[in-house]
């Protein structure tokens, strides 16, 4: 047994002295403070008093129209789903106490993952209790010390997280640029282990990735393929399995990872493979093995949600219907949007800087409007954004009310003339 270490003697001086292990957030507290004393509402602690559906909210005491959610699909009051829900909450308990290896598998997370496969018609499933999760877990598990994981400078954080797990060399470019990332490729030692990893939307801004060229690319030099599709499954392709499948690259595609908490309308996180040696990754990827499995009734509620999405075209068309049409009215309002034109149900609003966008949300809430505040370090090039997420279950009516809050709020805040 190593004996233990003893700390370092220390002065009376020094032991008089507290390290404050706070002190290295001191400038998010000082900008959230001075934004407070603006006046504003506080954009990031949002109480939602009631959901009444997908779109609506009793929010600060009154109805608000909710179009700061990931709900694409509006899946969280299909009465199929909660009906799986409240039986499997019957039959099974409130919860597995237990990780997935242990005596975390019931029935329905066989189903939930067979359902995936179905879904993506591919081999392999795991599900994890969270997306950011199976990010951490996946990558920081494939790609260890000695490999090499090249990554879009936008991706989401749980990406870059997975990275520092597993210890491998990164290697960022320059968003959605095809000739930085192969120039990146090709300096990277031969024989080495390579995983590159994309978003299918980056959820900032809304854009998607040019997959087909990439992932071309990325297998002309031997590297494997990992695309994150949370934002785009149940609504982009021709059957709702995302930009690969849309950009006809799905089958060159070594991970899909993907998450319930959008277009699910749930919570978890899976992986999809057809890697003939994927099943290995349930012994060896510790944030599987080590964590506690979802609840019976959320895997009931994914898996019944899934199978709905593989048959809601309608669905889809409507939300494509819902993001032309408010991009364009709000473009021709005179703001300034993240993408010049809708690529997904993502819609930014560019703001100024964060008072204006504090200023913008306040007014827009006190419209009876939701909408996310997104700012520094999150967004890319230090914007600040107003992120409106649209749903298949807003109806036409309520996008011509949303465009009228816009347009008030925009001419109260001075955004727009």
């Amino acid at each position: 047994m190593t004996k233990p270490v003893s700390p370092p003697d220390r002065t009376e001086a020094q032991q008089g002295e507290a390290s404050d292990l706070f002190s290295k957030f001191d400038p998010m507290i000082e900008l959230r403070e001075g934004l407070l004393a603006s006046g504003v509402k506080d954009p990031f602690s949002l109480v939602m008093e009631r959901v009444i559906s997908p779109t609506v909210a009793i929010c600060n005491g009154r109805e608000t129209i909710l179009l700061g959610t990931y709900n694409y699909m509006g899946m969280t009051f299909d009465p199929d789903v909660i009906a799986a829900g409240k039986d499997a909450l019957d039959r099974f308990g409130s919860g597995t106490t237990g990780s997935r290896v242990l005596n975390g598998t019931y029935i329905g997370h066989r189903q939930v993952e067979e359902a995936l496969c179905e879904f993506y018609a591919m081999n392999q499933a795991m599900v994890f209790s969270t997306g950011y999760q199976a990010n951490l877990g996946i990558i920081g598990t494939i790609a260890g010390k000695g490999d090499y994981v090249l990554l879009d400078i936008d991706s989401h954080a749980s990406i870059w997280d997975g990275c520092k797990m597993g210890d491998a060399e990164v290697v960022p470019f320059k968003h959605n640029d095809i000739e930085a990332m192969e120039k990146r490729l090709r300096r990277i030692p031969e024989g080495a282990g390579k995983l590159v990893v994309l978003e299918g939307v980056y959820s900032m801004l809304g854009d998607i990735a040019p997959l087909k060229e990439m992932v071309g690319i990325a297998k002309a030099y031997g590297a494997m393929v990992l695309v994150d599709e949370a934002h785009s499954m149940g609504f982009i392709g021709p059957n709702g399995r995302g930009v690969a499948e849309d950009q006809g690259v799905l089958d060159q595609v070594d991970f899909i990872i993907g998450t319930f908490s959008k277009s699910v309308g749930t919570v978890g996180g899976f992986c999809v493979s057809n890697h003939p040696k994927f099943e290995i990754m349930r012994l060896v990827c510790r944030p599987y093995v080590f964590t506690a499995s979802l609840p019976p009734s959320v895997v009931a509620t994914a898996a019944t949600s899934i199978r709905k999405l593989m048959q809601s075209s309608d669905k889809r068309d409507h939300l494509w219907g819902n993001s032309r049409t408010l991009h364009a009215r709000l473009k021709l309002l005179g703001f300034q949007l993240g993408t010049e034109n809708p690529q997904s149900a993502i819609i930014s609003v560019v703001m100024p800087d964060l008072e204006h966008g504090a200023a913008m949300w306040e007014a827009l809430l006190d419209e009876g409007l939701y909408v996310n505040l997104a700012r520094p370090p999150a967004t890319p090039a230090g914007m600040t954004l107003l992120r409106c997420s649209l749903c298949a279950e807003h109806s036409a009516e309520q996008v011509e009310t949303i465009v009228g809050m816009f347009h008030r709020a925009g001419s109260k805040t001075g955004i727009i003339e």
